[in-house]
């Protein structure tokens, strides 16, 4: 970093302790500065602010002690908002699109049911071009799934695409939406029989641990008791693992720790509570280390109904041509294991970072979060390029989003 990266920090560090202007909570705009007028123009300002002074509790300012449920964040599903997503590859993040190696081009979005006409949970699904495999996935509790036949080439192969549900290869090509269609066409097939999956889910967080994520580390030993204390009385029975992974940078004192899944949630608890935040030195960190150790080092269940994997962090990965392919490789062996991957931008990412973790996050079939001003913790923190979301508590999202990844769906609600 140089120098004027330090004291601009310096500077930014010093004011958020001294008086940080928090926003009330409802519904809010992330900066569409950059896109195309149509994008501009389809966004309404849902902007509805007033100013506070900051919590009197010590929690406002990098390194400081945060107090449970006071960090605020929104959530953004661009497999949700295809047609605003469309747009950003081709506009704003258009820079980034080749830098990180993501085209979503093309995009089979798959629902399977039952014979009962339920989500099918759990069920493998394989995309072929010419009889050879290019990606698997497996549906999750809403019977999803997303593949992407070309997520790592510039322009889409020639060939002719199949698909296999649960090793059944389908007679009919599966309907492909291309990017610029904004409409998703969804695939929807149904399955005779199949295994289901236990009621358990594994939830796991890779936290970057260098020096400027203080108040997010606090962030986590403040929460994580109370996040898991409510889900497991949401979803009663269900059998809980939890896991960590804190990484850092090549040259700091470790690149990554693991604390290995327990149903145990004091294992990852007391692990989570004896890191610090220090390290670090330039702005990218090892997040391509991260997400290989995530998958390497933690046993990840083959039958759970839910894998969910929450990334914090507040820098990007290295560019190199081998750390960029082994981000792909990641992205693909999570998408594989049905792991999903939500990222939590923290303040200091850059639009390079937010292109980087939205595509993690479509990738994986999951959903980008981002913490935001309003709770007047921490440093600053750039507004998402999205469309229209609700503030919510950190803590609150979090539970909200395990809820919705790991709950029984019936036919009604979908």
């Amino acid at each position: 970093m140089t120098a004027t990266f330090f004291m601009r920090k310096f500077f930014v560090i010093t004011l958020s302790l001294l008086a940080v202007l928090s926003c009330s909570k409802g519904n809010k705009m992330a900066d569409v500065s950059g896109l195309p007028m149509a994008m501009e123009g389809a966004v309404k300002d849902g902007s509805d602010m007033s100013y506070a002074e900051p919590p009197m509790d010590g929690s406002g300012g990098q390194g400081v002690q945060v107090g449970a449920g006071i960090v605020t964040a929104g959530e953004w599903c661009d497999l949700d908002h295809w047609d605003f997503w469309s747009k950003l590859p081709g506009g704003l993040f258009k820079p980034y699109v080749e830098d990180w190696g993501f085209y979503t081009d093309q995009r089979i979005a798959v629902r399977v049911v039952g014979a009962d006409g339920l989500p099918a949970c759990g069920v493998r699904v394989e995309v072929f071009r010419d009889d050879v495999s290019v990606w698997t996935s497996r549906t999750d509790n809403h019977g999803r799934a997303e593949c992407w036949p070309a997520l790592y080439a510039p322009q889409a192969p020639a060939g002719a695409l199949s698909i296999a549900i649960a090793g059944q290869l389908q007679e009919e090509a599966p309907k492909v939406t291309w990017l610029q269609d904004g409409t998703v066409e969804v695939n929807t097939y149904e399955v005779s029989s199949y295994t289901e999956p236990s009621y358990a889910a594994d939830v796991a967080f890779i936290v970057d641990a260098t020096g400027s994520m203080s108040d997010e580390l606090e962030f986590l030993k403040s929460d994580l008791s109370d996040i898991i204390g409510k889900v497991m009385q949401s979803q009663s029975g269900m059998k809980i693992r939890t896991g960590a992974v804190f990484y850092r940078d090549e040259g700091d004192e470790y690149v990554t720790l693991s604390s290995q899944f327990n149903e145990e949630l004091s294992v990852t608890r007391d692990f989570i509570s004896r890191q610090s935040a220090d390290g670090g030195g330039d702005f990218p960190e090892a997040v391509h280390t991260a997400l290989e150790a995530s998958l390497q080092e933690l046993s990840w269940s083959n039958t759970a109904r839910s894998r969910i994997a929450f990334m914090l962090l507040d820098a990007p990965a290295h560019k190199t041509d081998e750390i960029r392919k082994s981000l792909q490789n990641s992205i693909s062996a999570y998408a594989r294991a049905g792991i999903k991957l939500i990222p939590v931008s923290a303040s200091g990412i850059d639009k390079e970072t937010e292109a980087m973790l939205r595509f993690f996050a479509i990738g994986t079939n999951a959903t980008y979060t981002f913490i935001t001003n309003d709770s007047g913790v921490g440093n600053d923190h750039i507004e998402a390029t999205v469309g229209e979301y609700q503030v919510e508590k950190l803590n609150e999202l979090i539970i909200r989003l395990i809820n919705y990844y790991t709950e029984t769906v019936s036919a009604e609600a979908e």
